[in-house]
């Protein structure tokens, strides 16, 4: 059992679990706020949650045998995601 943990905690799908609760995550928060009207405004919070979630597959493709423009292009998204967020957050 620990060696089953040990090898999917150092491989991707760690990683791709990760991704999996952000997603969820965003999901809840959407359906949340759509029926209350309360708690942060997805719009607000997209940002960030793309910026993490495109480190997060940056960091898979580093760990996978992708092409490195894959790696850098996730890079760079979260660069423009997270460039977004500071501006929206700003004002």
């Amino acid at each position: 059992m620990g060696v089953l943990m040990t090898n999917f905690l150092y491989g991707v799908h760690a990683v791709d679990l990760v991704l999996a609760v952000v997603a969820v995550e965003i999901i809840a928060i959407t359906v949340c706020w759509h029926k209350k009207r309360r708690g942060i405004a997805p719009a607000q919070l997209l940002p960030n949650l793309a910026a993490g979630a495109l480190l997060l597959l940056a960091l898979r493709f580093s760990l996978s045998d992708y092409a490195w423009p894959w790696y850098a292009a996730c890079l760079a998204l979260a660069g423009i995601a997270n460039i977004a967020d500071l501006r929206q957050r700003w004002r």
